[in-house]
């Protein structure tokens, strides 16, 4: 059910690349599969692997994965208002995580730091290319 629209959100992402626009795009993606959709779309779930260069190269992407332990996730959800994610479905989000891992092109981030250090290393890596 989530493929329909990760294959928008790779769509959206091919547009703004075709632009030359640089892009932040902020979803759980929690499994390998999902990843490999937002870099080439349709193509990822067909052949199961990226796609082939020249036909529509895949989209270079650096995924950021925020890492932490389950109690500090847990709290942060506890103060949110008006979001949509329940605390009751956090143990579901861990379970389904696949971390990314080579040959992915991704950092990893703890949550234990605080936001200004987090956004710092994002950017950092961002700028390194």
């Amino acid at each position: 059910d989530r493929i329909p629209w990760l294959c928008t959100l790779h769509d959206s992402l091919r547009r703004e690349d075709t632009c030359r626009q640089d892009t932040v795009l902020a979803c759980s993606a929690l499994k390998k599969m999902y990843r490999r959709v937002l870099i080439s779309g349709a193509s990822a779930i067909e052949s199961n692997q990226p796609e082939h260069p020249g036909e529509n190269p895949a989209l270079k992407i650096l995924f950021v994965h925020l890492d932490g332990p389950m109690d500090i996730i847990a709290g942060r959800l506890e103060k949110r208002r008006g979001h949509f994610m329940p605390l009751e479905l956090l143990k579901s989000q861990f379970d389904t995580l696949e971390p990314p891992s080579a040959p992915e092109n991704f950092i990893t981030v703890s949550l234990e730091k605080s936001l200004p250090e987090i956004v710092l290393e994002i950017e950092s890596a961002i700028l390194q290319g």
